[in-house]
């Protein structure tokens, strides 16, 4: 039997160490069985509220070798963004820690690129396309099928040693490798997220009613804010962290190591006048590399608007 499978996972976890990723975790590519149903109920009851593109590409969401042609693995990848600050939320509106610098889908997939090139130096050409939270591809689920987590009652995926604030990322590829074996469920009867969300967006275990969560309806929804959500919001202008702070695996955080996600310095300044007053011109200039750029100012100020009513 040959050694190359072990031999060559073993170089791509210890690569993916050096590129600064958290966790590596590998799965053999193929329909996702079990995630099929779980994934179609959800859609049919329209949790994903105005996200139509949840609906598209259901085939290759669960099935990753329609996605990238002869793929037989699924690398999946873990890179912390838990900042060392908390940026204070005294008189100022909150953003997700996720959005505090720069948008971590073009930092990370440059270094998922690199990364591939470094991998195809020492084994040799092989055919991969790298993702983070960039296309059809269920990122947790493979996360958790390659043991990196597992699915907590948030939806998130939360690992022992490190908790949940870590983006997701894949290397779809053609070669044979090792796979790893999924982790254990630890959130036993916990059921802080649970009890914290302000919107009950946590409908049952694992299942989130997208169309009720803050993150929704201050990122992906494009209309007005429903009144349901008067009130409600505790002064999260740009997605919520709330279900991840109470997590008591999250007390296990550790700050990343990436320059480019630290705090830009106007998010750690501004008053909630401030940004009561926020222009166009000054939007573009605060966020012109950031994940919030993508609910545009009309977005960020309807959110604003809303908390300030």
């Amino acid at each position: 039997m040959s050694t190359l499978p072990q031999k060559y996972s073993a170089l791509i976890k210890a690569k993916a160490k050096k590129f600064g990723f958290q966790n590596c975790g590998i799965s053999k590519a193929g329909f996702l069985e079990e995630d099929a149903r779980p994934f179609e109920n959800w859609l049919q009851n329209n949790y994903h509220g105005q996200m139509q593109y949840m609906e598209n590409y259901f085939d290759k969401r669960l099935d990753p070798t329609l996605l990238v042609e002869g793929s037989k693995t699924v690398i999946s990848l873990s890179y912390n963004y838990f900042p060392e600050e908390k940026i204070s939320d005294f008189d100022t509106f909150k953003i997700s820690k996720y959005a505090y610098g720069q948008d971590y889908h073009e930092i990370i997939k440059a270094i998922l690129e690199e990364m591939v090139a470094e991998l195809k130096e020492e084994i040799g050409d092989f055919h991969c396309r790298v993702f983070t939270d960039s296309a059809p591809v269920l990122e947790r689920s493979w996360a958790r099928k390659s043991g990196i987590g597992w699915v907590g009652k948030n939806a998130n995926l939360i690992t022992k040693q490190s908790g949940s604030f870590y983006f997701l990322a894949e290397i779809i590829c053609d070669l044979d490798l090792t796979e790893d074996k999924p982790t254990t469920d630890h959130c036993g009867t916990c059921r802080k997220c649970i009890d914290a969300c302000p919107t009950e967006a946590i409908v049952s275990d694992k299942i989130i009613d997208g169309s009720k969560c803050i993150s929704y309806a201050t990122i992906e929804l494009k209309n007005e804010i429903p009144e349901s959500f008067k009130n409600k919001m505790e002064d999260w202008m740009f997605g919520c962290d709330i279900c991840q702070d109470v997590c008591p695996w999250n007390r296990f955080s550790v700050p990343h190591h990436q320059e480019k996600f630290k705090p830009n310095h106007h998010l750690k300044s501004y008053t909630k006048q401030d940004w009561q007053e926020l222009s166009q011109e000054i939007f573009s200039e605060i966020f012109r590399k950031s994940p919030v750029k993508r609910t545009k100012f009309a977005g960020l100020k309807r959110n604003i608007d809303f908390l300030s009513e």
